[in-house]
């Protein structure tokens, strides 16, 4: 190796380093002045990706290598629900649930729809701006819940259910967008698009079969070897996480996969506490990149129909979530938890429409709307919930709870 090449690798290496200070003492500071002015913590790692991204200072160079890590954090938080939801019990919640997610979707779609329509956008992009409008953010609805809520009493498990349904409708809306550009070239393959769905259950099989088959044996010949479960927990997370990715599906469906699989056995309660820190780790990156993300170029055009889509998400979503969970039988109150703790954009809408936008299906100004939307959501939603309802970063003392 030539010293050229050596200071080249050392120059990647000190920019990581670098990247990953301003990250974790950036946090550090604006997470303390946050608890100082009595704010939401989760707030203020958006704003630092803001500060720190291209909108302001531009000092991340590798903005590209702290997405793909704080995707790990995604893959976590969906293994760690998944070992919480034996798969009868899923099974059971997604049926009550379904009808809830479908409606919801279709009226938040329409609404969305009309609002871009009316603001000039081709009727696919209004379509696309409207689908964007239906999904609520895995990581916000689950972040924000305490760990006993979430894992043992009724209100996680609703909330689990429509956040997985709305994962596999975005996993279906992706499948189609490919669709649509693929039929722009003139011609279309079905069965190769949809073949990624069709995985689904057989990954569901597959992953139970390794589990009865291998994963049971391992750990009651090796359960007292702490450091080898850890091991074995987040080597099985990362394989199922691939095969998912591998077969067309992500990677955060293969984790959940790969969580469900564990679900009933004992040592599933163990494996979350133990992964709980690097969770964490991960999601404050998750968080950071959601506001070094933010580069829109010229947000003139769109400031106002981002905002008005951003109010409909934050005031809509939480009255019609709580209305059909209470006319399907769930209690006010919980109903009206519930609803607010899904009012906003999703993680999954950035994801729209970054690739419909590189697929040429809608333009650019599409893409900043659905983009300038979200991250208004992802940054007033936090705190709205914070200040009504318990949560392991509620400003309250009273409603702090993990």
């Amino acid at each position: 190796m030539t010293n050229m090449e050596t200071l080249s690798e050392a120059g990647a290496q000190t920019s990581v380093i670098f990247t990953m200070f301003l990250i974790f003492f950036g946090a550090a500071i604006l997470a303390t002045l946050a608890l100082y002015a009595r704010q939401a913590i989760l707030v203020s790692y958006i704003a630092l990706g803001v500060l720190l991204g291209p909108m302001v200072l531009d000092w991340i160079d590798n903005a590209h290598l702290v997405e793909q890590i704080s995707d790990i954090g995604i893959m976590f938080l969906l293994f760690l629900l998944g070992m919480n939801l034996p798969p009868q019990k899923l099974k059971q919640l997604l049926r009550e649930t379904t009808l809830t997610t479908l409606i919801s979707a279709i009226l938040l779609m329409s609404v969305g729809f009309i609002v871009a329509f009316s603001f000039g956008f081709s009727w696919f992009e209004s379509l696309v701006i409207g689908v964007a409008m239906t999904f609520s953010s895995t990581i916000i609805g689950l972040k924000l819940l305490p760990t006993t809520v979430l894992h043992h009493l009724r209100t996680g498990e609703v909330m689990i259910s429509i956040l997985l349904l709305q994962d596999v409708l975005a996993i279906g809306v992706l499948t189609m967008l490919q669709m649509s550009h693929a039929a722009t070239g003139g011609g279309i393959a079905l069965l190769p698009m949809l073949l990624p769905l069709l995985w689904l259950p057989g990954l569901f099989i597959l992953a139970y079969s390794i589990e009865r088959l291998i994963l049971k044996r391992l750990i009651q010949r090796f359960d007292q070897f702490q450091e080898y479960m850890f091991l074995l927990a987040i080597g099985w997370c990362l394989a199922m996480a691939q095969l998912a990715h591998t077969v067309g599906l992500s990677h955060e469906i293969g984790a959940f996969i790969a969580g469900v699989a564990l679900a009933h056995h004992p040592v599933s309660m163990f494996l979350v506490e133990r992964l709980k820190p690097l969770r964490d780790f991960f999601l404050i990156m998750f968080f950071f990149t959601i506001g070094a993300g933010f580069t829109l170029a010229n947000i003139g055009p769109v400031i106002i129909p981002a905002l008005i889509l951003a109010g409909i998400a934050l005031s809509l979503k939480p009255w019609l979530f709580s209305w059909l969970l209470r006319y399907s039988g769930e209690e006010s109150e919980r109903a009206k938890e519930v609803g607010m703790r899904l009012g906003q954009m999703s993680e999954f809408s950035l994801l729209i429409a970054m690739l419909a936008m590189e697929l040429t299906v809608i333009g650019s100004h599409a893409s900043d709307l659905i983009q300038l939307a979200t991250v208004i959501t992802l940054m007033i939603s936090p705190y709205l919930i914070m200040t009504r309802y318990p949560s392991p970063m509620a400003i309250s003392d009273k409603l702090r709870r993990d």
